[in-house]
């Protein structure tokens, strides 16, 4: 009997990277967009604008390549249960961008896979086993050296960060639920749709939602097309090559957006920032080699 494992061609490699740096530069593009509409929009704004951005697009995919009917009700309860946290998390990364450094903001929010762990044993019946626990307490240990407790005072924007990486587990856990019952374009549908709802009910809920002015219309444009277009260059990327050579591309964020935080708004680079995303890194690397060991072949 032999063995033998799948291999990835280099070219195919080459083509995820291309579509990773898409993606970075997507997530960064966000970013500054999030802090540069601050002092003209609140949090819930953003998120309405940019949800009618996403609203349109998706809806014109849709007819465009027929998959509309594709849109069923079917797990609707799911749909607005994943797209509250995923509202919630969005809201609260757009606000952390406004407290703390850019690059602290990235780094907390790779701590994602870390809650995934963490929460999957409940919501999705995965077991907990000793090495999952090593690799959440590495990343936790990252975390501690990220937010610096007892070095620097903790802010709040330190919690939001992090609650908007739990948000955003939670988002990917029930998207994973819904994946067994509906299709890309459903949703699609009622995460930009939902979204858009709520946007309009917490801006609007005070009768004060400010209207963009025509200096900030291209920055609404980079959020509501960059969200849209970092997770397909992402999802691109995973299907021309693992997770293993994705991952460390995904990295390369942190610097990026470090670079443009000091450049742009004069942040300073931090060292703690760099080593401890480098262990909630290591610890997420370590997960997912583990969990895609080669499959033999009979």
């Amino acid at each position: 009997m032999t063995r033998s494992t799948v291999t990835i061609e280099p070219s195919q490699n080459g083509k995820a990277a291309v579509w990773m740096i898409g993606a970075i530069v997507s997530f960064s593009g966000m970013a500054v967009a999030g802090r540069e509409l601050a002092s003209d929009l609140d949090t819930f704004e953003m998120m309405t604008y940019r949800s009618i951005i996403g609203v349109v697009i998706v809806v014109i995919i849709a007819l465009l390549r027929g998959k509309l009917g594709e849109v069923t009700t079917r797990g609707f309860s799911r749909h607005l249960v994943r797209n509250i946290a995923h509202f919630t998390g969005q809201n609260l990364w757009l606000y952390s961008l406004t407290l703390i450094p850019l690059a602290q903001v990235f780094a907390l929010e790779f701590t994602n896979p870390l809650w995934v762990i963490l929460l999957a044993p409940f919501l999705l019946g995965e077991r907990f086993t000793l090495r999952k626990l090593g690799v959440v307490l590495c990343g936790f240990l990252g975390i501690l050296i990220v937010a610096q407790p007892g070095v620097t005072p903790v802010s709040l924007g330190t919690f939001t960060a992090a609650g908007a990486a739990i948000c955003f587990a939670l988002t990917g856990i029930f998207t994973k639920q819904l994946t067994r019952t509906a299709s890309v374009t459903c949703i699609l549908f009622y995460l930009t749709t939902m979204q858009l709802v709520f946007g309009l009910i917490c801006a609007g809920y005070d009768g004060d939602m400010a209207l963009p002015r025509m200096e900030t219309l291209p920055w609404i444009m980079v959020i509501g097309l960059g969200g849209l277009a970092a997770h397909y260059c992402i999802t691109t990327a995973m299907t021309l090559a693992p997770a293993t050579v994705v991952l460390p591309i995904d990295f390369g964020r942190l610097p990026v957006i470090a670079m443009v935080g000091m450049l742009v708004y004069g942040e300073p680079l931090s060292l703690s920032v760099f080593i401890g995303a480098a262990l909630i890194f290591g610890a997420n690397y370590v997960n997912v080699i583990s969990d895609r060991r080669p499959v033999a072949a009979r």
